[in-house]
């Protein structure tokens, strides 16, 4: 696996994020022989891969492959129309996502920003061949050996966890997510205050985080989102939909992950900063686990 994007929000090209880059989702998989190409997210990282793609891959024949979006927010798809594949009538490309809270399927979402009041190609235009899979929690055979499993994740829309399993090897991602928690905790002074919701709202949670717990469970490689420290988080971050480096150390440990890479490095966040912060993280748990703790960072490659 290769990283192309591993910011958030938006782009942050600049001298204080040369090191770990500034462009946005973009992870490039590869299994087997010959190399099967899986795309996880169209962020603005995903010009750079469509680049070495046209070199590497289109000389011994037609582009074939499955784009995985874990979502449809904006710093995660902004960078399709830069896909140049898909302007190639020999391309084949599936697009897999997750249903929104909308009616919008994902060619409507894509075909959005196709329109010539953004972009000067339309979506009906486009040379490839492109065929869009709206997906739920699941289990699905991709073929060759390869094995799906989709888990929601807590995001203010429709978030897909991709577990792949290839030939006793597992890679889990967590893209956009924060901890579930009881939506219904009050104090019993408040106003309305119910301790039976109470109750199964704090209840609920438990198990939506368990849940998440054995979807990471033996992964030899998680991709976790870590947009801010606890301190952010705790500041008046709660429910944006991204987590803090210690909980997402925390999970990864406690579902006995072998490799934990951080992800989704917010825009703000120099490359001195996530390094201090690797170092800090590393530094807490060393001797507790065997756990290794990476900053994931353009260009970083990383083998299962």
């Amino acid at each position: 696996m290769r990283f192309w994007g591993v910011r958030g929000s938006v782009p942050c090209p600049g001298p204080n994020t040369v090191k770990f880059g500034g462009n946005t989702a973009c992870l490039e998989l590869r299994f087997g022989k010959p190399e099967r190409l899986i795309v996880i997210d169209a962020g603005t990282g995903i010009r750079e891969l469509a680049s070495q793609v046209m070199k590497t891959d289109l000389p011994k024949g037609p582009i074939k492959t499955q784009l995985f979006l874990t979502h449809t927010h904006w710093d995660h798809i902004m960078g399709f129309p830069f896909f140049v594949p898909i302007f190639i009538p020999t391309t084949q490309l599936d697009v897999y996502g997750p249903v929104t809270f909308e009616e919008d399927t994902l060619d409507k979402i894509l075909f959005g920003m196709l329109t010539y009041r953004y972009w000067p190609v339309r979506l009906e235009e486009l040379a490839s061949k492109i065929s869009y899979n709206n997906l739920k929690e699941g289990t699905r055979d991709l073929g060759d050996g390869l094995w799906l499993t989709t888990k929601y994740l807590n995001h203010p829309i429709n978030v897909l966890g991709y577990r792949f399993e290839y030939r006793g090897k597992v890679l889990c991602t967590a893209y956009d997510t924060e901890p579930f928690r009881n939506v219904f905790e009050a104090s019993p002074d408040s106003p309305g205050y119910d301790p039976d919701a109470v109750k199964e709202g704090a209840m609920a949670a438990r198990e939506e985080n368990e849940k998440v717990s054995q979807f990471f469970q033996g992964a030899d490689i998680l991709i976790h989102d870590a947009q801010y420290t606890h301190k952010e988080y705790l500041a008046g971050k709660i429910g944006w939909g991204h987590t803090s480096f210690e909980d997402a150390v925390n999970a990864a440990a406690k579902a006995g992950v072998k490799k934990l890479l951080l992800f989704h490095h917010d825009p703000d966040r120099s490359d001195a900063d996530l390094e201090r912060i690797e170092s800090r993280l590393r530094s807490a748990v060393a001797g507790k686990t065997s756990m290794e703790i990476f900053m994931a960072r353009e260009g970083l490659k990383v083998e299962a």
